[in-house]
């Protein structure tokens, strides 16, 4: 009776958590500073939400954060079904207030063309110049000519040809 009383203590104790501590003892001083001051900053409540997942891969998403930050995204695939010509096409903004005051506001799309984003506050590439453009309208009105004669041009390639060869093994 006496060796299964002490069994029964002995699978306790060694059942019982060996490692407790505290996880910041854990850090090293230069961490511990950083995650006291994470930990420090003030609570950004999220205001309203919304999540929307569709069982055909449509989907949108929005939500509007204490602090007047704001997002909202919504996608669908287009032409679905259609091996080439088949897109995720997902548009959407977001915008908040800049550390001057400014207030911020990005309007982009993402499709087939890639990733577009417009707002007030992104630069914009200067204007093409008068004789440049000139001469890329001068370009694009000329009809395309090859400078290979017509004899050597293809519009598809040849079949390869594929040799069976048989193994023949001699003893």
């Amino acid at each position: 009776m006496i060796l299964i009383a002490f069994g029964c203590f002995l699978t306790v104790a060694l059942a019982a958590p060996q490692n407790v501590y505290r996880q910041s003892s854990l850090l090293q001083p230069q961490y511990q500073q950083q995650a006291q001051t994470y930990s420090n900053r003030a609570v950004v409540p999220i205001v309203s939400e919304s999540n929307e997942l569709n069982p055909d891969g449509s989907f949108s998403y929005s939500y509007v954060s204490g602090d007047g930050s704001q997002a909202q995204a919504q996608g669908y695939l287009k032409n679905a079904g259609q091996k080439d010509t088949e897109a995720e096409v997902i548009q959407g903004s977001y915008s908040y207030t800049a550390p001057d005051g400014t207030p911020i506001t990005v309007n982009w799309v993402a499709d087939e063309n890639g990733f577009r984003a417009e707002g007030a506050h992104l630069p914009t590439p200067p204007p093409i110049p008068q004789e440049i453009q000139r001469s890329l309208d001068l370009i694009a009105r000329q009809p395309i000519q090859s400078q290979y004669p017509e004899q050597y041009r293809q519009t598809s390639f040849p079949k390869q040809n594929t040799y069976q060869t048989q193994r023949q093994f001699r003893f």
